[in-house]
């Protein structure tokens, strides 16, 4: 491939806010590169959709352009946090309130009556908490480090340990997940229901109730079904990953590459200005090398720049296509929907605009669509068919919504099982499998039809 394709490709695929850092690199790079602070916008489309155009049916999906501002401006800094290029505007959005599980632990310990010693033991073990809470190093290990400032007993440690694992967020501390759980039961009132045996599963038989053998734990147990049910609510309430609610991450954005909003023509598709980095060509430095023979460096940065603006017109013209196409494939869903949303493969877009299967693949990776059913990345609106009696096809997505809604809907006294799930979609001409109902409703993470009867049948 040639490199302006390479570039071509490799841009395709970038998302909003990389391809946002890339172009500051190469803004910092390439003289012949300079921002356009003129005011940008993207490219507005209108879909027209049946139901809403007297057009003749050629001419309903047609596309109107009602804003083209590519050809104007092209891309660069926007006004915007997230892609502009000054490290002060983005400083006055950054989060700087969160703190690290370390933080927060060594925080409390500052607080904690402890002794030196006890103190400096306790700061060693905190540094071998992961940042789900969980301790990676055995005591062994933990001694080792202190040498040889600290020679410390296995028994200091775990005394140490326990001091640790008494602080805030419960849990942590943990050698294991059973362990972890059972820290967090131990802060309950004994005499709460099901607070035995729920401490009896954390210690020895989480397998089981990762295998869903609800049955062989009763027996295990030699208790009740209402005993059972009482103790898993409980296990059930803990969290296994403590240290996750103490995060000192960011908060990361979806910034939507399309928008998608309803106009008296229809949907209309709008590209988000905002994530249009704005560079254009410096016709200064570029007519200085056109009169002069010599400076082959900066040639090349000025072949390199055209390039980089051949590419990213590429960019925007390959997504406004790729959206505008999946927009007048799935206006039903827009309308109505998941149940109603098409069955659609790459192929079908790739056939539709001209373009190769892998194109169209780079496009919808990575790039979200703004609708007014919710943000969703491009892939999302790609989806397998499973074939009708009538010869009509229905979309994998549509199937799970469906089984969703019935699942809703049903008595919870009686609920469906996925052979009478599949009997109701088969009725509504959607032939699927025993084991095609049960792939799907374990996707979404839905119970099985005897696990929520027990989950309907617990008092409230």
């Amino acid at each position: 491939m040639t490199p302006q394709l390479q570039q071509a490709i490799r841009l395709l695929q970038l998302p909003a806010l990389e391809l946002q850092a890339h172009i500051r690199e190469l803004l910092e790079s390439n003289v012949m590169l300079e921002p356009d602070e003129g005011e940008g916008t993207g490219t507005y489309e209108t879909v027209v959709t049946a139901g809403e155009s007297q057009a003749p049916p050629r001419a309903q999906n047609a596309v109107e352009v009602l804003d083209e501002g590519w050809g104007e401006r092209s891309v660069g800094p926007s006004e915007t946090p997230w892609s502009g290029d000054d490290d002060e505007r983005q400083q006055d959005y950054a989060d700087t309130g969160g703190e690290s599980l370390q933080e927060h632990l060594l925080w409390q310990l500052e607080l904690a009556s402890l002794e030196p010693r006890q103190l400096a033991i306790a700061r060693a073990i905190v540094d071998a908490i992961s940042d789900d809470g969980y301790l990676t190093e055995s005591v062994e290990e933990i001694a080792h480090t202190l040498r040889p400032e600290l020679e410390c007993t296995p028994t200091e440690i775990e005394r140490a340990l326990n001091d640790v694992q008494a602080l805030d967020p419960l849990g942590v501390g943990a050698r294991s997940v059973g362990e972890c759980i059972e820290l967090q039961l131990r802060q309950l009132d004994p005499t709460t229901p099901g607070y035995n045996t729920a401490i009896e599963i954390a210690r020895h038989h989480l397998d089981l109730v990762a295998q869903r053998e609800l049955s062989l734990l009763r027996r295990e147990l030699r208790t009740t079904e209402e005993e059972i049910a009482a103790a898993l609510a409980l296990v059930r309430s803990c969290h296994p990953r403590p240290g996750a609610q103490v995060s000192a991450g960011k908060a990361e954005y979806v910034v939507p590459d399309v928008f998608v909003r309803r106009t008296e023509r229809g949907w209309g598709v709008e590209i988000n200005a905002a994530t249009l980095p704005r560079v254009r060509l410096n016709q200064s430095y570029a007519n200085l090398i056109g009169r002069n023979t010599s400076h082959a460096t900066m040639r090349a940065q000025l072949q390199e720049a055209r390039w980089l603006l051949k590419s990213l017109e590429i960019r925007h013209e390959t997504l406004m296509k790729v959206a505008r196409s999946i927009i007048e494939r799935q206006t039903a869903f827009l309308d109505h929907g998941e149940e109603h949303m098409r069955p659609m493969i790459l192929k079908d877009i790739a056939a539709a605009i001209g373009m190769h299967e892998s194109t169209i693949s780079r496009v919808s990776s990575g790039k979200y669509m703004h609708t007014p059913r919710g943000v969703f990345e491009l892939r999302y609106f790609f989806s397998s068919q499973v074939e009708g009696r009538d010869g009509s096809g229905t979309s994998s997505t549509a199937i799970r919504a469906k089984i969703r809604k019935l699942i809703k809907d049903e008595n919870p006294d009686d609920p469906l099982s996925d052979g009478r799930l599949a009997e109701l979609l088969s009725g509504e001409g959607i032939p699927v499998a025993r084991r095609t109902v049960a792939k799907y409703r374990e996707a979404m993470g839905l119970a099985t039809s005897n696990e929520r009867r027990r989950a309907g049948q617990q008092p409230s």
